[in-house]
């Protein structure tokens, strides 16, 4: 039996999306989402089922996800409440005025990735690419034109994952705010016509 890629999140696997999102995601939103227990909690407490794709081993673990945004909801979102109910009222004030730098762009035509993350040990197997052509099916069923995603900097490997799956260029950023908080210098806002194929 293989890794079989499941539309969706089990409720029975929410905390271990939040643990590999985190480990995917902790040390760009460490300084606003930190300590690590609070931000496995809030991550655990907010995930949108129904906008990822999951990742399943032959025993039936979770070892990978990809979540996504779309106007109808954020695998990953959460609002003032949310934050407040985990960080308390001034701490999640803060960060949910530090989160607002990374809110959707409010573009229609295309459904947004929210991370990809891989379990380490299931790395190197494809597992990313698999992901990332079942958003982009996914964003098709759900009338999408476009997918879109954020990639940093500071990961070429990524990068180059995905000028290989066909993603452009479509801008640059170089958020100053976002950037000394979540600790990156500029991404690349990638975009795949779903209507091409690589």
């Amino acid at each position: 039996m293989s890794v079989q890629l499941r539309p969706g999140l089990a409720p029975a696997h929410r905390a271990a999306a939040a643990r590999l999102y985190w480990a995917a995601f902790g040390a760009k939103l460490g300084r606003v989402l930190g300590p690590e227990p609070l931000a496995l909690r809030f991550i655990a407490q907010v995930i949108d089922e129904s906008h990822a794709v999951s990742a399943l081993s032959p025993d039936g673990a979770l070892i990978g996800i990809i979540g996504f945004r779309t106007h109808q909801g954020t695998f990953v979102g959460g609002g003032l409440g949310d934050l407040q109910a985990v960080y308390g009222r001034w701490g999640g004030a803060w960060r949910f005025a530090a989160l607002a730098s990374l809110a959707f762009d409010g573009e229609r035509r295309a459904m947004m990735v929210d991370g990809v993350a891989v379990a380490p040990e299931w790395r190197g197997a494809g597992i990313g690419a698999r992901l990332i052509e079942a958003a982009c099916a996914e964003a098709e069923a759900r009338g999408f034109s476009h997918l879109r995603l954020d990639v940093v900097d500071e990961n070429p490997r990524a990068r180059a994952l995905y000028d290989r799956l066909g993603f452009q260029v479509e801008r640059r950023r170089r958020p100053i705010l976002s950037g000394r908080l979540f600790g990156f210098a500029g991404a690349s806002v990638m975009q795949r016509d779903l209507g091409a194929r690589p």
